[in-house]
C-alpha cells in the first residue's frame, strides 16, 4: 500500500515539557478550521489518546514499534490515516528517548523516520534564553537522518523573551513556528498515573481555551505546509486483518465508563474485523450485561478511584458471575483484573468488595508503581493464545494483588524487559478466564483476536471451548 498522507510528529525535549496540550490543542485548532484529522500517540499510553479523540472526533492509535514491528506499524497507521486530511503523531518522553541509552528503539525519533515525518520539537524555554540555540543545535544535528523541522516554545515569559529565545534558535537554522506564553490555565490534571482520563471529567472548557491560544500563538498554515511535505509513505501488508467480512457477527460486552478507559484503539479495530459487535456497558453504572452478549473484555483504567461505586453495584458482580458460570470468555487486563478479585483496599486503605471471580484481593496504599515493557511466556492454553507461546505487553499500575493461593493457575512467566529481575509468575488462567496486569497489544500476533472471537462465538452457540 503506498498513501500520499500529510503528517506531522509533534515531539518534546522531554516529558512534561507539555507536548500533549500542543498536540491536542493543534487537532482541536485545525479540526476547528474543517480538517479531518488523523490523531496518533507514540507508545503505550492510553489517557493521551483520550484528550486527542475529544479534540478531534476521532479515535486516537497507539504506535508503538517494541510491542509491534515497525513494518506493522507503519501499515496500521497507514490504514487508520487513510481518508484522513492530515495526521497529527503526539511522541513520548523525549525526542530521542527509547529502551536504552544507544539504541533509538521505541522512541519518537524511531517513529518519526519509519513514517516519514516532519517533526515539530516543543522546547520549554521558561528557563531559557540563547542556551536554547545550542539546544536547538543538539536536537537537529543528534541524528541527521531525521527531519526537525520547526520548533514551537512553550512558557515564554515576556515578548522579549520570545524574541530573544527566537533569535537564538533561527541562528542555527531552525525555525520557530510558534510560542505559547506561560498560562496556568492551560495545564492539563495530573494524578498518580499521568493525566485524569477524559471520561472522568469534562473538557469543553479548557479545550477551547486551549484552542484559542494556539490560533494566536503558532503558525498553523505553515506547519499544515510542512505536513504535506511529508513523502509518499509505503507499506507492507502483514496480513492482520481477514480478507473476507465473517459471516455472523459475535456480541462482546466491553467495559467503557468512568472506571475502565484503557484500551488500544487498534485491539478494538481486530476485533471488529474478525466479526466481533463491541456493545460497551458500565461496571459503573449498569445493573446487567448487554443482552445478547457472548464474551466480556475488561480492559483498564482507574477501579481504586471508583472502588465504592463499584462495590456498590451487586447487580453487576451478580451479572458477570453468572455469564462466567454460562462459560462466556472473560478477558480481563489491569483494572479489568483488579475488578474480578475478590476487593480492592483504596488508596486511603479502605476495603471495597468486588465481583470475586479471583482469588486474592488488590492493595494501592503505599505500593510503589509498575512501570516496564514485559516479555510473557503463556503457561497454558487460553481464550487468546496456546501454552509456550512468547509475547510482548506492558504493564502500568500502582496496587499490587495479594493472598493468592500457591496453587493459582497462573496465565504468563514475565520478564520485565531490559531488566536483570527473575522471571516470576502473572495473571490468572482457568477454562473461560484469562486475567492479567499486563496490557496486550492483539497486533503483536495475528492470532489473538482471532482466537478471542472464535472462543465467544463457540459460547454462543453453546459449544465448549477447547482453547
Amino acid at each position: 500500500m503506498r498513501v500520499q498522507i500529510p503528517r506531522l510528529v509533534i515531539a518534546g525535549t522531554a516529558s512534561g515539557v507539555g507536548k500533549t496540550t500542543i498536540a491536542t490543542g493543534l487537532m482541536a485548532a485545525l479540526t476547528a478550521q474543517g480538517y479531518r484529522v488523523a490523531p496518533f500517540k507514540v507508545g503505550p499510553d492510553y489517557i493521551d489518546p483520550s484528550y486527542h479523540h475529544a479534540a478531534t472526533g476521532q479515535p486516537s492509535r497507539n504506535l508503538d514499534t517494541w510491542m509491534v514491528s515497525p513494518p506493522t506499524v507503519a501499515y496500521l497507521f497507514a490504514r487508520a490515516a487513510a481518508q484522513a486530511d492530515l495526521a497529527i503523531i503526539e511522541g513520548v518522553m523525549g525526542l530521542y528517548d527509547g529502551f536504552s541509552g544507544w539504541s533509538e528503539a521505541g522512541s519518537t525519533a524511531e517513529v518519526a523516520k519509519l513514517l516519514g515525518a516532519p517533526v515539530v520539537l516543543v522546547v520549554d524555554v521558561a528557563s531559557l534564553a540563547r542556551s536554547a540555540g545550542a539546544m536547538a543545535l543538539g536536537y537537529r544535528d543528534f541524528d541527521p537522518d531525521l527531519r526537525l523541522a520547526g520548533i514551537v516554545l512553550n512558557n515564554v515569559g515576556s515578548d522579549q523573551h520570545a524574541l530573544w529565545v527566537r533569535e537564538a534558535i533561527e541562528s542555527v537554522g531552525v525555525p520557530v513556528l510558534g510560542d505559547l506564553h506561560r498560562d496556568g490555565a492551560l495545564h492539563l490534571p495530573h494524578r498518580h498515573l499521568g493525566l485524569v482520563p477524559t471520561a472522568e471529567r469534562g473538557l469543553g472548557q479548557a479545550l477551547r481555551a486551549i484552542r484559542e491560544r494556539i490560533k494566536e500563538g503558532i503558525d498553523l498554515e505553515r506547519l499544515i505546509e510542512l505536513a504535506r511535505s511529508a513523502p509518499p509513505l509505503g507499506t507492507d501488508n502483514p496480513g492482520l486483518f481477514p480478507t473476507e467480512t465473517p459471516s455472523a457477527s459475535v456480541r462482546i460486552a466491553v467495559a467503557r465508563d468512568e472506571a475502565f478507559s484503557f484500551y488500544y484503539e487498534d485491539n478494538l479495530d481486530l476485533l471488529r474485523a474478525h466479526g466481533a459487535e463491541l456493545v460497551a456497558f458500565s461496571p459503573l453504572h449498569d445493573g446487567q450485561l448487554p443482552e445478547g452478549s457472548q464474551g466480556i473484555y475488561l480492559g483498564g483504567g482507574f477501579p481504586e478511584m471508583y472502588a465504592e461505586g463499584l462495590a456498590a453495584n451487586r447487580a453487576m458482580h451478580e451479572a458477570i458471575r453468572q455469564a462466567s458460570q454460562q462459560g462466556l470468555p472473560i478477558y480481563a487486563e489491569c483494572g479489568g483484573l483488579m475488578y474480578l478479585t475478590k476487593s480492592i483496599a483504596d488508596l486511603e486503605g479502605r476495603i471495597h468488595p468486588m465481583a470475586g471471580l479471583l482469588p486474592g484481593r488488590i492493595v494501592t496504599e503505599g505500593q510503589r508503581l509498575k512501570l516496564s515493557y514485559v516479555v510473557i511466556q503463556t503457561q497454558r492454553d487460553s481464550i487468546l493464545a496456546r501454552k509456550d507461546q512468547e509475547l510482548r505487553g506492558h504493564e502500568f499500575h500502582l496496587s499490587d494483588w495479594v493472598d493468592l493461593p500457591p496453587d493459582m493457575p497462573r496465565a504468563y512467566v514475565v520478564q520485565p524487559y531490559g531488566s536483570e529481575s527473575h522471571p516470576r509468575p502473572e495473571g490468572y488462567c482457568r477454562h473461560n478466564i484469562l486475567a492479567s496486569y499486563i496490557h496486550l497489544h492483539f497486533a503483536t500476533a495475528p492470532h489473538l483476536a482471532l482466537n478471542f472471537v472464535t472462543a465467544c462465538r463457540a459460547a454462543g452457540e453453546s459449544q465448549p471451548y477447547d482453547g
